[in-house]
């Protein structure tokens, strides 16, 4: 039955075996290391170890955002209780036989010394398949010149029983005082090392006793220290005519000054080529960048130890030193958590150790891209101050601005991305930025911003896509070749080539992603429907000959079968598929801009434009003009000059 006092109890009960606990907290990059760190710490095996975790780690994305573990460890009931049972000397039968048969096998032994008058004996009984002692051999040890009686039935009673670790009196001899053993003790000048020097006894002389031993040290003075192990393997086996130490003080610790645990790499030649599963290395991979996140653990600062104090074998107090305590090493966009001494990232970037200071750099500056640096992926804006090389990737979660050239390569950033001379994409090359690009020209790639697009020199055969707007501003300002989307505007100087040989393509007025979704839709829908017409085609043909014959052989029937599945699964994505189409429909017919396409100077014949869906394909030149719908007509209207002025750039750079 519960009660009060009972519920009581057990609460006491747990607080005791609570507050026995050692708990440690620990850091590391998986929990498997962390658990391994914890059983070093503790002194015990991962299996005996319980936790809690503080902090759950992440491997991130391609190495970025990566966090370790934070864990809070200590030993579990069951190890807690068994390390009682062996420090209090309390072990289960069954422990003892588990114990037992990890013991090999040993001999008896046995040892005869003369203490005051007294023959005394002391037998360790045999382990395992070990042999007995003799009882010849024990009575030959004990019968000497001085011998005056032995107890033999003693004798035998104690090589079959043991003695239990101590010496029993089996007899007499003839003890003549003048012939014992003599004993000397020295002390250390430092007062840490008590020796004693013993000289063989003659005939009729007594042994060195263990309780001679501990009187003589006391004698002196000595109270701390005594090495009761030494001192009884001392008197089994004297060792005569030589110091042999039997005490020794307690010497100080001092305690271990506190240090700082770091999170990443502190040493930069250490970082090494990313190695793929089959032992290949890409050396575009560098991995010289140690992205973090706002928020992740940097380092921690490892407490200062007291010095634990020492004794001297006469008792008296030896000090030992404290730890030294030391600064956190802040720097620059890092703070301090909530217990003190964890070092967190304030923001995204690149985690470094500039002199003793931990810093986080939210901006990254590289000459170039090419071999030396690898491709770069970081967690903050990227500024390159040459070129982006052909093969060589630039990856962003803020902007990426480029004061040269980008070749055959890929630049994807959350932000702005700026490239001061200009984009040869070689059929390539891919852009992606989160708000806008700007760029001197663009030429042979494939580029996508989510907000403008703003080129002062030309676009040339590429594919180029703005939630917003494309706007060229400068004195060529030509779109030559290509496909161009925008939902609200595309404006430039001159449109087309003359020869008209090039196909110029743009279209304004809708989402550009859903339109591109919807071409992605309607394709695959195409594709559906003509497998569909031929599973139809082979249903039928199956069924008539099963209709004829009434049975169909068994690897027809199931061909059937999987044709009548795959009929319902067409149908069914198909269904879903005409569902998206709509629902991208809906919303394009909703679109409340309906887009313009602007030339200030000349759009030549075989451009083509789109209005929402409405073609108008020029035929001959044509100058200074806006294409409009209206009417769901695309109509010509005079040239209208861009609204720039709600366009922000970044800083340092013009729209014109």
């Amino acid at each position: 039955m519960f009660t009060l006092d009972s519920i009581r109890k057990d609460m006491e009960m747990q607080l005791k075996t609570d507050s026995s606990l050692h708990t440690v907290e620990v850091n590391a990059d998986t929990l498997d290391e962390a658990l391994l760190d914890a059983s070093v710490q503790l002194d015990t095996k991962v299996s005996n170890l319980e936790y809690e975790i503080i902090s759950r780690g992440s491997e991130g994305f391609l190495g970025i955002a990566k966090r370790p573990w934070t864990i809070k460890v200590y030993p579990n009931s069951a190890s807690l209780a068994q390390k009682k049972k062996h420090d209090t000397g309390i072990i289960s039968i069954d422990e003892k036989l588990a114990e037992e048969q990890k013991i090999v096998n040993r001999d008896g032994m046995f040892y005869v010394h003369r203490f005051a008058a007294q023959l005394n004996l002391k037998v360790i009984c045999p382990v395992g398949n070990g042999k007995s002692v003799n009882l010849k051999d024990v009575m030959d040890a004990l019968r000497r010149s001085d011998t005056l009686s032995v107890e033999e039935n003693l004798v035998k009673k104690y090589i079959k029983n043991g003695t239990a670790g101590v010496y029993e009196p089996v007899g007499m001899y003839d003890h003549a005082k003048a012939a014992d053993a003599l004993l000397a003790v020295d002390i250390s000048k430092d007062e840490m090392k008590a020796t004693i020097t013993a000289a063989v006894p003659a005939i009729g002389g007594a042994d060195i006793s263990a309780q001679q031993i501990k009187q003589a040290l006391e004698t002196q003075g000595i109270t701390v220290g005594m090495e009761d192990d030494k001192i009884n393997l001392f008197v089994d086996t004297p060792l005569y005519d030589q110091p042999y130490e039997v005490a020794a003080g307690v010497p100080p610790v001092d305690g271990r000054d506190a240090y700082i645990a770091y999170n990443f790499e502190t040493d930069r030649t250490k970082l090494r080529v990313k190695e793929a599963a089959n032992g290949q290395v890409n050396f575009k991979e560098l991995n010289l960048i140690q992205n973090v996140v706002e928020g992740q653990p940097l380092a921690q600062k490892m407490l200062a130890e007291r010095g634990k104090p020492g004794k001297t074998l006469f008792g008296r107090y030896l000090e030992a030193k404290n730890g030294k305590d030391i600064n956190l090493p802040l720097g620059k966009n890092v703070s301090v958590d909530s217990d003190g001494r964890t070092i967190l990232a304030s923001v995204n970037g690149q985690v470094i150790l500039a002199g003793d200071k931990i810093n986080v750099e939210p901006i990254l500056e590289v000459e170039g891209v090419n071999i030396k640096t690898g491709n770069v992926t970081f967690l903050g804006t990227v500024v390159v101050k040459g070129n982006v090389e052909d093969g060589f990737d630039v990856k962003a979660s803020g902007n990426i601005e480029v004061y040269g050239t980008v070749g055959k390569s890929q630049l994807e950033a959350e932000g702005d991305i700026i490239v001061s001379q200009g984009i040869f994409g070689k059929d390539q090359g891919y852009i992606h930025a989160g708000k806008s690009l700007w760029t001197k020209f663009i030429q042979a790639a494939k580029v996508e911003a989510g907000d403008y697009i703003i080129v002062s020199d030309s676009i040339m055969n590429s594919d180029v896509t703005a939630m917003k707007r494309i706007i060229l501003q400068g004195k060529k300002a030509q779109i030559t070749g290509g496909h161009l989307f925008a939902t609200e505007e595309i404006c430039a100087k001159n449109i087309g080539s003359p020869g008209g040989g090039t196909e110029t393509i743009l279209e304004v007025g809708f989402d550009p992603k859903a339109k591109q979704r919807l071409g992605e839709l309607q394709a695959m829908q195409g594709n559906l429907m003509k497998e569909l017409e031929e599973v139809e085609l082979d249903l039928s043909t199956l069924e008539n000959q099963k209709k004829i014959r009434r049975s169909l052989p068994k690897d027809k029937e199931e061909n059937l079968s999987n044709l009548k599945n795959r009929r319902q699964e067409i149908t069914s994505n198909s269904n879903e598929m005409t569902r998206e189409i709509q629902q991208i429909q809906e919303r394009l017919r909703e679109l409340k801009v309906v887009g313009k396409i602007k030339a200030s100077g000349i759009v030549y014949g075989g451009v083509k434009i789109y209005v929402r869906d409405v073609a108008d394909e020029v035929r001959s030149e044509v100058h200074g003009v806006t294409f409009y719908l209206e009417n769901n007509f695309v109509r010509r209207g005079k040239y209208e000059s861009p609204v720039i002025e709600d366009i922000k750039a970044p800083d340092g750079y013009s729209t014109n």
